[in-house]
């Protein structure tokens, strides 16, 4: 009989799992959208293999389990199902997964004082995860509980941050739970959203040089805990390295940024048939939208009015993972418009000289060698700013278009 294997949730949506137990061996692994009175019957299932539970199932499937592991007992949720002659078993593989991100970023937690946003079910695995870890205080953070969002500064002093609850997660990124500089004295800080790759919170603690990690090798890691449930079989730690990092570049974007004219389209056109990614093109879209070109619009409406309809467009653009997006030359005149493309891009500057960059149809960069040289003096300190990687566009557009792509695997890790 062939077994089952895969997710159980209610709405799963996009998944990284099937992908994630795909290069774990388990070939097989599926989504399962379950109605909360279907759960039972599945779960009884005679070719039930094994299955990883999420939301809102997590606490649901105690009903239905035969052994629980000490873990998930402790954390009052489980996430792994599996099918041994019959007898359901149930673990939590959650927290091993948390505390391998938290190791694997440096983020020291023992001693250490730790405030954790939310009181849901991922709260109670951050719990344990912390006192496993040696924390010297925990204080949970909720909507309406002794600590809550109006008294933050009554934990001002707190070494370590754990966001456990939604807010952040695609689309309604790049909201943030708290401001980071409620927390002078903090010293690491973790997301559990990995979706976008960056939260907002993530890039705060960027922005203030704060150590930090987001959940995706959270997501391998319980995964590979889970896999060693399903098949009683050990996988080395190394594999969670290599699968994360794998997953990262698989769904960060490419962004080309840089001067009207300087190549950005048809480089995007060189590595979208060298990797087979699709390439979105906020110019294209603004047409698209419109019925019109950029520099029309901008001669018709006004700058102002096309930048507002600019960010609306890198804002859709860059809610998809894996994408190659070509942006227009001024977008980095908008300062909003950074986290947008940095969230779940590596943002590459292309950068060519003035005198071979086209002014055709680009009614900002009119005025001959001049007026680019203004615009350029303008906008170099904007492009520097945004950008994780200039690339010389002082070859051939292929030659740009392999520079940008070896650096894309060589440097996208998680």
């Amino acid at each position: 009989m062939e077994k089952i294997y895969g997710l159980v949730g209610r709405r799963l949506g996009h998944s990284h799992s099937p992908a994630i137990h795909a290069a774990f061996g388990c070939h097989g692994y599926k989504l399962y959208e379950l109605e909360p009175e279907e759960l039972g019957a599945f779960l009884r299932r005679p070719d039930l293999g094994a299955v990883n539970v999420t939301i809102p199932y997590k606490r649901d499937v105690f009903e239905y389990v035969d052994v629980v592991d000490p873990a998930a007992r402790e954390i009052g949720a489980i996430n792994t199902v599996v099918n041994r002659a019959g007898v359901l078993y149930g673990y939590n593989t959650d927290k091993y997964g948390l505390e391998y991100a938290l190791r694997r970023a440096k983020l020291d937690l023992s001693g250490k004082k730790a405030v954790i946003l939310g009181s849901g079910g991922t709260s109670h695995t951050a719990v344990a995860a912390a006192k496993s870890l040696g924390v010297r205080e925990i204080v949970v953070v909720s909507r309406s509980g002794e600590n809550n969002y109006e008294n933050l500064e009554k934990n001002a002093d707190a070494d370590i941050l754990i966001n456990t609850t939604p807010v952040g997660m695609s689309p309604n990124c790049p909201a943030a739970p708290v401001d980071l500089r409620a927390f002078p004295h903090l010293e690491g800080v973790m997301d559990v959203i990995f979706n976008p790759l960056r939260t907002g919170l993530l890039m705060r603690a960027e922005e203030l040089h704060i150590p930090h990690a987001g959940g995706l090798a959270m997501l391998v890691a319980q995964a590979k805990m889970a896999e060693e449930h399903f098949f009683g079989r050990h996988i080395d730690d190394a594999e969670i390295r290599r699968i994360t990092d794998r997953l990262c570049r698989d769904v960060t974007n490419i962004v080309l940024i840089g001067m009207p004219g300087s190549g950005k389209t048809t480089i995007g056109k060189f590595i979208a048939h060298r990797t087979g990614r699709e390439l979105l093109d906020a110019d294209k879209e603004v047409i698209a939208r419109t019925g019109i070109r950029p520099g029309e619009f901008i001669l018709e409406r006004g700058e102002a009015e096309f930048r507002k309809l600019e960010t609306d467009i890198l804002r859709s653009l860059c809610a998809g993972t894996g994408k190659i997006i070509t942006t227009g030359g001024g977008c980095v005149t908008v300062p909003e418009n950074y986290p947008i493309l940095h969230q779940s891009g590596r943002i590459y500057r292309i950068d060519r000289p003035l005198e071979e960059l086209s002014t055709r149809g680009r009614p900002l960069s009119a005025g001959g060698i001049d007026g680019l040289r203004a615009l350029f003096e303008k906008r170099d300190p904007l492009y520097a700013r945004f950008a994780d990687v200039t690339i010389e566009n002082d070859g051939t557009l292929d030659d740009a278009a392999q520079k940008i792509w070896s650096d894309f695997c060589e440097n996208t890790r998680a």
